[in-house]
């Protein structure tokens, strides 16, 4: 065997292994990095309903981001868009930026409009019917939501509705805004008036 077959053999050999590693790390991505607390959040791309524009992580650089993924059909995320209203409505003013991403692919963005519309939603929503949001955060359902910090940090993973008004929601936003420990609410539990499951997964 020649020098230059023994370097052919070699070569191919490596450019096997490589491909190889290329795959494994392609299939086993979640598991290499998941998005977790503590993980940088992952860019995302999705439309802005009504026009011919897409916002991507990028357009929200250095805020204080809510990121929730949703449907319209989706009846836990319709039992905890009063909570998120409300706490818009306390720290949208202050710097959060509320980012709901709607999946819908069977209605239209007329349709997603008229729906917050009707709830009195006032934080922005997004389309991405493509689902790429779900792919690229590895959700595994609806709603699913992320609070991410100044710096890009996910600090916060909760699976499932929540009491977005809650003295512990409250408090993180207002740390990462940094603004002051607010005061307990006296409006009540919210999670009670609309019916949240307490069963949710958090991921502290």
């Amino acid at each position: 065997m020649t020098s230059r077959q023994q370097w052919i053999i070699v070569g191919s050999i490596v450019g096997a292994m490589a491909i190889a590693l290329a795959s494994a790390s392609y299939f086993m991505r979640d598991q290499l990095f998941p998005v977790t607390v503590g993980a940088q959040a992952p860019d995302f791309k999705a439309k802005v309903l009504g026009a011919n524009q897409y916002k991507t992580m990028a357009d929200y650089k250095g805020k204080v981001i809510l990121l929730n993924v949703w449907a319209t059909w989706c009846e836990p995320c319709k039992q905890e868009l009063p909570s998120l209203e409300k706490l818009y409505q306390e720290y949208g003013p202050k710097g959060l930026k509320l980012v709901a991403v709607s999946i819908d692919d069977f209605v239209g963005e007329d349709s997603i409009a008229t729906f917050a519309k009707t709830y009195g939603i006032s934080f922005e929503i997004l389309h991405d019917s493509t689902h790429a949001i779900e792919r690229v955060y590895q959700t595994t359902g609806y709603p699913e939501t992320f609070i991410i910090g100044p710096e890009g940090t996910i600090r916060r993973k909760w699976i499932g509705p929540d009491n977005w008004t809650s003295q512990g929601n409250r408090s993180l936003i207002a740390q990462l805004l940094g603004l002051p420990t607010p005061r307990p609410s006296t409006s009540g539990d919210t999670a009670a008036v609309v019916g949240l499951p307490r069963s949710s997964k958090s991921e502290p």
